[in-house]
């Protein structure tokens, strides 16, 4: 299988009238989804910022499960945490990616709010093995990823759609994660 990389992105986000913002990092986002990254096989988690202060507090919350006495307290927590990467940019992350893999990620997207559906991880699968390309899958905060960002995409993941018969499916972007990336390792 090809190797998987995850990005929360605040930067550019849309908020609620469409414009372009930066959202704010959260602490539960930082812990949760690494430690769903690290679970379900995922080599990199980067978390994209280009807010000089949230990268104090990113740095701070990783910086404080690298110490040693934190990490004797909290093992599983600080190897969840290792995968955690900051990045200015999903430029900077697709950058690291084909630095490190030697060559250019798939870029797949992900959005609550798409008008169309699009595919599922298993198409996504065969798309990285067909390609033979490692790929970069985008989570956005705020009101979803920035249609500048959309537009740059290799795949469109569906939205996750639940039981509620009016399509309700507003989830934090902890869970969507937890359960794009369970979908994804289905055999």
């Amino acid at each position: 299988m090809q190797n998987l990389y995850l990005a929360l992105v605040h930067h550019p986000i849309k908020n609620k009238r469409g414009d372009t913002v930066t959202t704010s990092v959260t602490n539960l986002d930082i812990h949760d989804i690494a430690r769903s990254c690290k679970t379900f096989g995922v080599e990199r988690y980067f978390i994209v910022t280009p807010l000089k202060a949230q990268h104090e507090l990113v740095s701070k919350i990783l910086g404080h499960w690298e110490d040693d006495k934190n990490g004797v307290y909290n093992p599983d927590r600080q190897n969840a945490l290792s995968i955690a990467k900051l990045v200015d940019s999903v430029e900077d992350a697709l950058a690291a990616i084909e630095e490190k893999e030697g060559k250019k990620p798939l870029l797949a997207v992900t959005g609550a709010n798409f008008d169309s559906f699009h595919g599922t991880t298993s198409e996504l699968k065969v798309k990285m093995s067909e390609s033979d390309r490692p790929c970069l899958l985008l989570f956005g905060t705020g009101w979803g990823l920035h249609e500048t960002v959309l537009e740059k995409s290799d795949f469109m993941l569906d939205p996750i759609l639940g039981a509620d018969e009016n399509g309700y499916n507003h989830l934090s972007v902890r869970s969507a994660v937890a359960i794009y990336l369970d979908r994804y390792n289905q055999k």
